[in-house]
């Protein structure tokens, strides 16, 4: 047991990381139990394992019994559960780099506490080693046909904004162009993979494109149908595009360890640019044709 008498803020200190690691144990643990690959299960476990240890070594210090955050154990089990377990353990392990500026504070004191930080530098590489999970397999085909919605509706909205200037009539065509997109994007998506040799069926492939381009076109369409004014339609619509492209990019960028910024300023302006360049077709096709709608 130790005997060095500590400040009461490293106390706190030592309290927070005690109850982080048992936290993370809890969260590890249920995670592996809602696994079925083994080799995530084994790994998991470990780690949650890793995790109780670290509670007991800080334990020898507090000489308390703390109770895990049950907040964030239900919210990290359940974000993993709905948007992957790469994506929920990535974003929890990124809260970790925090907790190692505190560590590294705490070995200042107590320097047997680097192993607790070599521990968890440990575990970002094994979690980026272990995950193999289906969705960030086909994350391709998803990107593939969020970005072609994406650039090809939002653009051709804007066109048919000032082209036609009726509501209705703009999500009518939207639809249509939108829907018929999708299975052209699933089935050309479905001919490259089978084309490819590579470890992904090219139905789940073709599938995961459509349903991702289709979400995607029903959300920009959406203003249209609920909104009177085609110009506040567009506005709303480009907003949503934004909104898509950032919370993608952000779960890409946490799932695959990528630049947020990079990827949602080269998408953002691809999409805003073939929309005000679409906008502009229209109004010139509007006046060439003579048509107003």
């Amino acid at each position: 047991m130790a005997q060095k008498v500590f400040s009461r803020d490293f106390e706190k200190l030592l309290l927070a990381s005690q109850r982080n690691e048992i936290t993370e144990n809890y969260i590890y643990r249920r995670l592996a139990k809602s696994q079925k690959n083994e080799a995530n299960v084994r790994v998991l476990e470990g780690i949650a394992a890793d995790e109780l240890s670290h509670y007991h070594f800080w334990k020898r210090y507090t000489e308390e019994e703390i109770k895990p955050n049950r907040w964030k154990v239900f919210r990290f089990y359940w974000i993993s559960r709905i948007f992957g377990i790469t994506f929920g353990v990535k974003l929890m392990e990124k809260g970790e780099e925090q907790a190692q500026v505190v560590y590294d504070r705490i070995c200042s004191e107590i320097p047997e506490a680097r192993k607790i930080v070599d521990d968890e530098d440990r575990h970002e590489h094994q979690l980026l080693e272990m995950l193999d999970e289906e969705r960030l397999k086909y994350i391709g085909s998803m990107v593939l046909g969020l970005n072609d919605a994406l650039v090809e509706l939002t653009g051709a909205l804007a066109g048919l904004s000032f082209a036609m200037r009726n509501t209705r009539l703009i999500a009518l065509a939207g639809l249509i162009t939108g829907v018929a997109a999708s299975f052209s994007m699933a089935a050309s998506e479905y001919l490259a993979t089978k084309s490819e040799e590579q470890d992904k069926s090219p139905l789940k492939s073709s599938i995961y494109t459509g349903v991702a381009y289709i979400f995607t076109v029903i959300f920009l369409i959406f203003p249209y149908l609920i909104i009177g004014h085609y110009l506040i339609c567009l506005a709303v619509t480009i907003f949503n595009a934004l909104l898509v492209i950032s919370v993608f990019t952000y779960y890409v960028s946490v799932a695959k360890d990528l630049s947020f910024r990079k990827r949602f300023v080269e998408m953002a302006a691809i999409s805003l640019g073939v929309a005000l360049f679409s906008f502009g077709i229209g109004y010139v096709i509007r006046l060439f044709l003579g048509v107003d709608i």
